[in-house]
């Protein structure tokens, strides 16, 4: 969150606007996460007694996990940018009865300067290079916090696999009667975030693996997973009150702000049928990456 934004987007878009504040929607969102959160759990191969920085928590999936998995003697940091989000993370943390086995620091992934040189076993985080433009930064702090031997594992989303969006396609389904105003809300959404120079569209799976290289990973592995198929059907006002990351607009905000009244009209009309009946394409890569220091 930059310095003196009124409201805590990353801790708005985590309660809301990742799924439109649709149940069913938020639902699938957390099958999807589960799984990939106990793959970067068994990457970063946790023991008893290790300590675990997990950088951009969240609302702490994947941290909360290695508690479990660290056990007793352990430690986990949970490090993010959003102090509403630590906030949630450290009164989950006395719910449950790990408060004492956890740390809690505010820091971006770029500038770990509150974690100690070879102070950890084990660095962990998931989708948060997406948001980070000094990517190499973040690699060397991950490295330097690292303790020899000490292992790395990440999720990361390649959206550079995706764009750019043919001009008959919006989020890829097949627009073609409209697609001049599908350009309106795309120009929107591009000036936003540029394709090329934004975080999450400036680097691919081969550029992780270098960026793991050039911060002194000594072993490193990745696999990408691609998926092309056909998207899970979406009630219409969840679509329009998603925002695909917490840096941009709604669907319906975007509408708001390119559209006339009547263009508006006439671009849900095609869409939203689409959407409900879940007729368009889903197109998704995503990397694993572990290391070893």
């Amino acid at each position: 969150m930059a310095d003196g934004e009124r409201e805590d987007r990353w801790a708005a878009w985590l309660a809301e606007r990742r799924h439109g504040g649709d149940p069913r929607s938020l639902r699938q969102v957390l099958e999807y996460l589960a799984p990939v959160r106990d793959r970067v759990i068994a990457n970063a191969r946790l023991t008893t007694g290790d300590r675990v920085l997990d950088v951009g928590c969240g609302d702490g999936l994947v941290a909360f996990a290695a508690v479990e998995a660290v056990g007793a003697s352990g430690e986990v940091v949970f490090s993010d940018i959003s102090a509403e989000l630590l906030d949630l993370c450290r009164q989950h943390a006395a719910a449950t009865g790990v408060l004492e086995r956890c740390r809690f620091v505010r820091a971006p992934a770029k500038d770990l300067s509150a974690i100690a040189d070879s102070s950890v076993d084990a660095v962990t985080l998931r989708s948060v290079l997406i948001y980070e433009a000094d990517k190499a930064g973040a690699f060397a702090e991950f490295c330097r916090v690292l303790r020899p031997g000490g292992r790395l594992s990440l999720f990361e989303p390649v959206n550079r696999f995706a764009s750019p969006e043919p001009a008959d396609r919006f989020s890829f389904y097949d627009v073609s009667p409209v697609a001049d105003l599908a350009g309106k809300v795309k120009a929107l959404y591009e000036a936003v975030q540029p394709p090329g120079r934004d975080p999450m569209l400036d680097f691919d799976e081969r550029d992780l693996v270098r960026l793991a290289e050039g911060a002194g990973f000594q072993e490193v592995h990745l696999t990408l997973q691609v998926d092309i198929e056909s998207p899970e059907p979406r009630p219409w006002p969840a679509f329009l009150a998603t925002a695909g990351n917490p840096r941009i607009p709604t669907l319906a905000e975007a509408m708001g702000q390119a559209l006339l009244g009547e263009e508006a009209e006439r671009f849900a009309a095609h869409l939203r049928p689409l959407v409900e009946r879940g007729e368009g394409q889903r197109r998704v890569a995503t990397a694993f990456l572990w290391a070893v220091r």
